[in-house]
């Protein structure tokens, strides 16, 4: 990495430029690493702590190959995942998941993490989401993994640049050639220059809805992701996909927005409604252990009903080492506070009904890339393509390996637009130009928006309904331009508004245009039925309007 001073800021030279730190960052940075490059590692967070695992983890998913383990081959991974809806090939799935999943499993053990074993020395495992095997290996010490992780890329050599927030991916010839940036606590702009670029900066936009505590920082999953990595593609005119079916929820303990339902619900707990019935037999015929859709669409629809709430997990009849571990090693695991939430509450297991309820809806999506993790855009390459931490960070390593690979081969980075860099920096610092008494909040922002997503883009939906919320959003985004911060915290929370606006209004608008029910968890009154014309990716690419829409795959892809 080069460093130099600029008349607009700092000016980092670098082969390949990864943005994102989280689980699909680090992968992202270690396979471009392997290729004996120098490559950079850039987020607004810390290394040690960002992304959705910065919290903790309680499982890895994996396919081994054990003899005598059923369905748990790279074939039964591609049967189950390779499905035209989400554009993911075989070539994808076998290249870029399965062929990494035993290496970042014995890599992050050596790092550290205690994967559980059993009693002949395989790994732990158990069955979740509707899948045919048990893939889930367990995690004693989840709330450690991403230090971990961290150690590893720092070990590596990757330069990292914490606290540096991305808001500009550049271009050269139409060629990605790296991105502007500034750090969210001193204030310095920077611009990087580099041969190849990955976007790892996740799937989700964790703050467009809210569940029961209206706390957006309450939630399922990492609250600082606002899914830029859609928004800085779609701006660089990367086709982006699935902001219409990844929009997802899970089932939360009342009260507390935390992951771990896959360990719940694959421990053999029943979910059961205010009359005392056990009911996802209705939805799934894995029933609480099915598809997490199923679980979602089977609660709200009970609840509809007037059977609940409320609803509860019933473990009282599991094995109470199995209740033990999950709640005193996985749940803590996945968020620390776990353990403090439940003395406080006084929750147990094994002996009492675990109250929860369907959380906040996350909306999201991705890059649309080739089997090579390339997106439309040449040069600029996306590893936040499949699921789970184990689906980010071996996606994320192909993609950075990808990357490599093609930077090998690259003389020099293309230039920096000194104009565009001029005009963004004096964007990113507007919101502290605005008077206060003129100006809006963030949490106004956020509020209205959140108010706007949950009045009318729930978990059942109308055109018309739709219509307006697509309306209203645009409304609020017209009044982007009145955000006002006083600090530069205040001004990363501006820019993360901007970009949950974005995510939202693009999700409306690729909504509207999957006329059908039935591939996502919300359900759409004037078209109720599945259409089977429409089991393939919707991609949309910025046009001078606005998006253009497109079924299947992008060109050049």
């Amino acid at each position: 990495m080069k460093m130099t001073k600029h008349p607009l800021g700092t000016l980092v030279e670098t082969d390949v430029l990864v943005i994102g730190s989280g689980a699909s960052g680090c992968g992202a940075a270690l396979g471009a690493r392997d290729q004996g490059l120098d490559v950079v590692l850039m987020d607004k967070g810390k290394l040690e702590s960002s992304g959705c695992i910065g919290g903790g983890n309680d499982h890895y998913m994996a396919v081994l190959d054990e003899p005598g383990e059923a369905h748990d081959t790279v074939e039964d991974l591609i049967k189950f995942y390779a499905k035209p809806l989400n554009g993911w090939s075989p070539a994808m799935l076998q290249n870029g998941w399965y062929a990494h999943m035993k290496y970042f499993l014995d890599v992050l053990g050596k790092a550290g993490v205690q994967f559980s074993k059993k009693a002949d020395g395989t790994y732990l495992r158990t069955q979740g989401f509707g899948q045919p095997g048990r893939w889930w290996v367990h995690i004693a010490n989840g709330m450690t993994i991403k230090r971990a992780m961290a150690r590893i890329v720092r070990d590596a050599g990757i330069n990292t640049l914490d606290n540096v927030m991305a808001v500009k991916i550049l271009t050269d010839n139409g060629k990605a050639c790296g991105a502007l940036g500034w750090n969210v606590r001193t204030g310095e702009f920077v611009l990087v220059r580099a041969k190849t670029v990955v976007s790892a900066q996740g799937r989700s936009a964790t703050r467009g809805t809210d569940n029961s505590t209206h706390n957006p920082f309450n939630v399922w999953m990492y609250p600082y992701n606002t899914s830029a990595g859609v928004v800085l593609g779609y701006d660089v005119g990367a086709a982006v996909t699935e902001l219409d079916t990844y929009q997802r929820a899970t089932m939360l303990p009342k009260g507390y927005g935390c992951p771990g339902m896959n360990g719940i619900n694959s421990s053999g707990a029943h979910e059961i409604n205010a009359l005392g019935e056990r009911f996802m037999g209705k939805y799934d015929p894995m029933m609480e252990n099915g598809v997490r859709n199923n679980q979602i669409q089977g609660t709200f629809q009970e609840q509809m009903e007037g059977s609940g709430p409320p609803f509860y997990m019933d473990m009282r009849h599991v094995d109470k080492d199995v209740v033990h571990e999950l709640q005193y090693v996985l749940m803590p695991g996945d968020k620390a506070t776990f353990g403090d939430w439940a003395d406080c509450t006084g929750t147990d297991f094994q002996h009492k009904l675990l109250e929860v309820e369907i959380g906040e809806l996350i909306f999201g999506g991705t890059i649309a890339v080739n089997d090579t993790f390339e997106t439309t855009v040449p040069n600029l390459f996306c590893g936040s393509i499949f699921l789970y931490c184990s689906g980010a960070m071996c996606g994320g390593y192909e993609a950075g390996r990808q990357a490599g690979m093609r930077a090998a081969g690259i003389i020099e980075a293309g230039k920096i637009n000194e104009d565009l860099a001029a005009s963004v920096k004096k964007d990113v610092f507007a919101p502290m130009q605005v008077p206060a008494d003129e100006g809006v909040s963030y949490k106004e922002i956020e509020q209205a928006t959140r108010n706007v997503m949950n009045y009318y883009m729930g978990f059942r939906r109308s055109m018309a309904g739709m219509a307006r919320a697509l309306e209203k959003i645009r409304f609020l985004s017209g009044q982007a331009g009145r955000l006002h911060a006083d600090t530069l915290r205040d001004l990363m929370r501006c820019h993360e508004s901007r970009d949950i606006l974005t995510v939202c209004e693009l999700a409306i608008q690729a909504t509207m245009e999957r006329k059908e029910t039935g591939r996502c968890v919300y359900k759409l009154r004037d078209y109720p039925e599945l259409n089977p014309d429409m089991a393939k990716p919707l991609l949309l690419i910025r046009g001078e309007d606005g998006p253009r829409f497109q079924w299947g795959k992008a060109p050049l892809l």
